[in-house]
């Protein structure tokens, strides 16, 4: 379970790293139509309570979904609810700093002959690192611990698509504290050290850049 649970939160966190960035680009670069109500839905998962986003997540992929698509008791399904809460974590870290960079070395950069990809890489994306590696931080932490959006996609299938949260309530329920506070320390510990190795990432990256 814990595996499952780290593995998810890691995969999500680098998922959200790319994806998040990108549409922060859009949103900050971008002018198009509906643009504001991207940035409203962008927000949801932050006001949304997280059962209520997992009862929207079982309507859309559950066996009775529009899609055709039932991701219940599949890990695919867990990272897909977890995605959907973390996601808001790395636009919303990514695009204040897009909003507050100088175009003018871009512009520059440009008339020396330095092509889209090559400016991106050596003039956007020290700058904007920092910010990635914070929301990927706060990512992590809330898929790690996350509990309400997933515990209905996943069905909590032991050994299979049960996290870490709905195991630890298991334990409580079965009054088995001691084995409650065994996996939460442990969980603890791998927030800890990964959430240490990003902010050292993230100090070298503001370092660099």
């Amino acid at each position: 379970t814990i595996r499952f649970t780290v593995g998810a939160a890691l995969l999500v966190t680098a998922v959200n790293a790319v994806i998040g960035t990108l549409v922060a680009w859009v949103l900050v670069r971008d002018d198009f139509w509906g643009k504001r109500a991207v940035e409203v839905v962008i927000d949801v998962p932050f006001a949304l309570p997280t059962i209520v986003a997992g009862l929207v997540l079982i309507s859309l992929y559950g066996p009775q979904g529009p899609f055709g698509v039932n991701l219940v008791g599949t890990q695919a399904g867990v990272v897909l609810a977890l995605l959907f809460v973390t996601l808001p974590f790395v636009v919303r870290s990514v695009q204040p700093v897009l909003l507050d960079m100088e175009r003018d070395v871009e512009e520059a950069a440009a008339s020396l002959g330095a092509s889209g990809a090559t400016t991106f890489r050596r003039i956007v994306l020290p700058t904007i690192a920092p910010a990635i590696v914070s929301g990927a931080a706060l990512s992590f932490a809330r898929a790690l611990g996350e509990f309400g959006s997933v515990i209905l996609i996943s069905a909590n299938l032991i050994g299979k698509t049960q996290v870490s949260s709905a195991y630890i309530l298991k334990l409580i329920e079965s009054q088995d504290p001691v084995g409650a506070a065994s996996v939460a320390v442990l969980l603890l510990v791998v927030a800890v050290v990964v959430l240490v190795l990003l902010d050292a990432l993230q100090r070298r990256t503001a370092r660099r850049g």
